[in-house]
């Protein structure tokens, strides 16, 4: 048979003070005398009374958490961002609910409506679909909401974003530096403004080049391994004669499944195809033919749109909205410079 839970009153009768002292050494223990508050404390102990933390944050009106929703928690690159925004909400004394909308709307709203429900202080979010009627609802009703790793067209709404055309351009650029002029890019849905930016970007260096350069488009279905698997097989089913030399892949998962597909088949990474992917994940170092890669500083995105997030929740009106974007920097090694020595281009 259970225990019935411990009640605040349990606590006040074992201590010999009245509910509203038990009530003030839980909330507010400076007003309480040091020799009520030990009592007090003991018999907590004794009892193994735990608060009743969401009838606090009930009447409170607001808790202790914030939400972080991203695209894809599998991704290292989500991963360090959700480190940078937990160190940073652990300092002012908040806790982090982390959801996964794997890249799916429906799953997004699903989990802004729960998020909602637990009445967190304020949300964190790189959105699947672009801004979504429910996170105008939750701004509508009071609940601050900060873009992470996508740029927010409005003045009155914060985000903390890197310029992914700038990078899309920077990784293609290189490419054709190394006299590439029939280039891949890997990624997709085209929907997630991150892979539709870093395409436009592509697609400005090309236009450089004029009518001597070819940029194929292979769409995936999502950003990771699998995805670039899949797109390799497509480049290699390709005749000889119009198969790209080098793929730019949206992110590091399709560059490494790209790289490990093409390895397998026998296709010579840089030699036969150059790959350059996007973010500067761990891995990318450490993969058999360490990966060229655009870098992101992932731990400061998530620090930078935390703070902006507390600062919002604390600051109310007065708070100034910010649009941080950070510049990426191309990580250059083996699959794309022909065994040259690695060099960072800013």
């Amino acid at each position: 048979m259970a225990m019935a839970a411990v009640s605040i009153r349990d606590v006040a009768e074992l201590a010999g003070v009245s509910v509203g002292t038990v009530s003030n050494v839980l909330n507010r223990p400076d007003l309480v005398s040091p020799t009520t508050r030990d009592r007090v404390q003991t018999a907590i102990a004794e009892l193994g009374f735990i608060r009743n933390e969401s009838a606090r944050q009930l009447r409170a009106g607001r808790s202790r958490t914030v939400g972080l929703v991203v695209l894809d928690v599998a991704n290292p690159f989500f991963t360090d961002v959700a480190r940078g925004v937990e160190d940073t909400a652990n300092a002012a004394g908040l806790a982090v609910i982390l959801c996964n909308s794997d890249e799916k709307s429906s799953k997004e709203d699903a989990y802004l409506e729960l998020l909602e429900e637990q009445r967190v202080k304020g949300i964190l979010i790189t959105p699947a679909d672009g801004i979504s009627d429910r996170l105008d609802h939750l701004r509508r009703r009071g609940t601050p909401v900060v873009l992470l790793d996508q740029r927010s067209t409005r003045r009155d709404q914060c985000s903390v974003s890197v310029d992914d055309a700038l990078g899309g351009e920077l990784a293609v650029s290189h490419l054709i530096e190394y006299g590439h002029r029939r280039l891949a890019f890997v990624g997709g849905p085209v929907a997630i403004s991150q892979v539709a930016d870093r395409l436009r970007g592509a697609r400005i260096a090309m236009d450089r080049l004029g009518q001597d350069s070819e940029l194929l488009v292979l769409s995936t279905a999502g950003l990771n391994v699998q995805a670039g698997r899949t797109a390799a097989q497509e480049l290699i089913a390709l005749p000889k004669s119009r198969r790209p030399t080098a793929a730019f892949c949206a992110n590091d998962l399709l560059a490494l499944g790209m790289l490990q597909e093409l390895t397998r088949h026998s296709v010579r990474v840089p030699n036969d195809v150059a790959i350059v992917g996007y973010d500067d994940i761990d891995f990318a170092a450490a993969a058999a033919i360490p990966l060229s890669s655009v870098s992101q500083p992932r731990h400061q995105l998530g620090r930078a749109a935390a703070e902006l997030l507390i600062e919002e929740t604390a600051d109310g009106g007065r708070h100034k909205h910010q649009q941080l974007v950070f510049e990426p920097e191309l990580v250059v090694r083996e699959s794309s410079a022909f065994r040259r020595r690695a060099r960072t281009i800013a």
